[in-house]
């Protein structure tokens, strides 16, 4: 089955304090970083959509002075600026092409952002990260594979009235809307709300299922039609972009782990049939010294004796020694041998014995061995009356004896 091809997008809010880490990381402004597959040689490839000229606090502050956007009735430690992150599986951009593929994708892809947040103006950075190793493609297909993604940072705004107050000194403007402003609030931005169905039923219309949505539908506008929306109700559309990270590559962890195992598991099947085999090619070395050593003896031997002149076969009295003495030896222990043989076949007459001896008792012992199996109680009832009633008998044959005994004296 092949794998399904998804793209998402989510958004991820951050306060004033967290910009600076987001805008270190996005523009490969730190020396090292905490996610391992970033290659620092390939961050020439990174391609920026639109570049800030400036830090992402300097432009937002810049553009609060200028009127372009305003930070009227924030509350404390508010989220100021927003980030989409533009996501597809690594396998997708791999077999359409790669790195060139992934540029158009992700341009239509900050078009898309651009709409969404009302007006290039309020991008403030956008850049595609083609530097990120892939690792568990990498290794699957044994090269490296990148993995290309789109960070957009942008500041939130929507359409909010400012009224006149009680202050006013016209009371006719009092409540009425003095100004129309765009103001910076993530909580608005992306609010979610109750809306009513085609079944005349109220649900819950979360604004990022609705962003997912809307994305998907514009990139298959675009001709991007081989790619799916992001699933509905994955926790992908919440979480922060470092937390899908996490989640994606504890995935691809489980499923190395999981190769792992499968591959020391059959590891170790293999040394169990290697130790077998060196066994039996240890036995198998051991025959054949053996033999050898055996060959050797035979052709020493055999070469021992010489033809004399007469025909007949002389050895020296040293040979006559040896071959005296492997005769002896041989003679033993075909004696030996044959001794063992003997025995061998009175134990197996011995065990025979004892084995029709035993299915004789088996025999003669089936029904008692069957009635305490059936009627266990009242077999030992029975049996102890038995044993009662001998015990009684030979109480009384001895006293008889005894009287016999003494008239004979």
């Amino acid at each position: 089955m092949s794998k399904i091809d998804r793209c998402f997008v989510r958004n991820q809010g951050y306060t004033r304090s967290k910009v600076g880490n987001i805008e270190r990381h996005n523009e490969r402004k730190n020396q090292h970083y905490g996610n391992g597959d970033v290659v620092a040689e390939r961050a020439g490839f990174n391609v920026h959509y639109k570049k800030c000229d400036d830090s992402y606090l300097s432009t937002f502050d810049r553009m609060v002075e200028d009127g372009t956007i305003s930070t009227w009735n924030l509350k404390k430690d508010p989220k100021i600026i927003d980030e989409f992150i533009f996501d597809v599986n690594t396998e997708y951009f791999d077999r359409h092409g790669g790195y060139e593929y992934a540029k158009r994708f992700y341009e239509e892809a900050y078009r898309f952002a651009v709409a969404e947040v009302g007006g290039e103006e309020f991008v403030l950075s956008a850049v595609m990260h083609a530097d990120e190793r892939n690792r568990a493609v990498s290794e699957q297909l044994g090269r490296n594979v990148y993995h290309y993604h789109l960070h957009v940072m942008y500041v939130p705004v929507v359409d909010a009235g400012i009224r006149w107050t009680k202050r006013c000194k016209d009371p006719k403007l009092v409540g009425k809307v003095k100004a129309v402003v765009k103001q910076v609030s993530n909580s608005k931005k992306w609010k979610s709300e109750m809306v009513v169905g085609e079944d005349g039923k109220k649900r819950i219309a979360y604004s990022y299922a609705a962003l997912q949505d809307r994305f998907h539908q514009h990139m298959n506008d675009a001709g991007y039609t081989d790619v799916e929306r992001g699933e509905r109700g994955s926790s992908a559309e919440h979480l922060s972009v470092l937390g899908f990270k996490i989640q994606q590559d504890a995935k691809r962890a489980a499923a190395l782990e999981q190769d792992v195992q499968a591959k020391q598991k059959k590891s170790a099947e293999l040394d169990r049939q290697t130790k077998r085999q060196q066994g039996r090619l240890s036995l198998l070395r051991e025959k054949v010294k053996f033999k050898k050593q055996a060959a050797i003896m035979f052709s020493e031997i055999e070469n021992m004796a010489k033809k004399s002149i007469g025909g007949k076969m002389q050895l020296s009295l040293d040979d006559w020694e040896i071959v005296s003495e492997l005769a002896k030896k041989g003679v033993i222990a075909d004696t030996s041998i044959a001794d063992l043989e003997r025995k061998l076949v009175e134990v197996q007459k011995g065990s025979e014995i004892y084995k029709q001896r035993w299915e004789t008792l088996s025999a003669q012992t089936k029904d008692y061995v069957q009635a305490k199996q059936q009627a266990p109680e009242e077999m030992r009832s029975a049996l102890a009356t038995v044993m009662r009633e001998t015990r009684e008998r030979q109480a009384l044959v001895i006293p008889t004896k005894q009287r016999s005994n003494s008239l004979e004296r």
